[in-house]
């Protein structure tokens, strides 16, 4: 079935609650925006590939290394995938406690659940540098 404007709304609104339950310290709620078998590969950031939705409710809460004050997303594209699922390509503007910006790239794979669209992958890429 092909993506239809509510499904593309739902992405899209989707991704951006990601911030807000980051900056929001809401881990709890992580149900509202991941699958229960989600992975998360943070692995730019030494910390691998956290897999399932209660080892990330545990990363999200203990807030590992200097997390920024404010998460926010922009220039979202969704590009439907095959086995219906969408793949999802943002990019993340971060503010840290002392005023710097920083931005990363989200690659996700977003999959139709019975709760709504849920994340079940999200590859965090650190702006390149060079």
């Amino acid at each position: 079935m092909p993506l239809s404007a509510d499904d593309r709304l739902s992405i899209h609104e989707l991704v951006s609650l990601h911030g807000h339950l980051a900056d929001d310290r809401r881990a709890d709620q992580l149900h509202l925006l991941l699958t229960d078998d989600a992975s998360y590969d943070v692995t730019a950031y030494g910390l691998g590939v956290v897999t399932g939705l209660d080892a990330l409710v545990e990363l999200f809460a203990q807030r590992p290394g200097d997390q920024p004050l404010g998460h926010h997303v922009t220039n979202v594209i969704v590009t439907e995938r095959e086995d219906g699922a969408a793949a999802v390509r943002s990019k993340g503007l971060s503010v840290m406690a002392d005023g710097a910006a920083g931005t990363v790239t989200y690659d996700d794979v977003v999959v139709r659940t019975g709760a709504g669209w849920r994340i079940a992958h999200r590859t965090v890429i650190p702006a390149r540098t060079d």
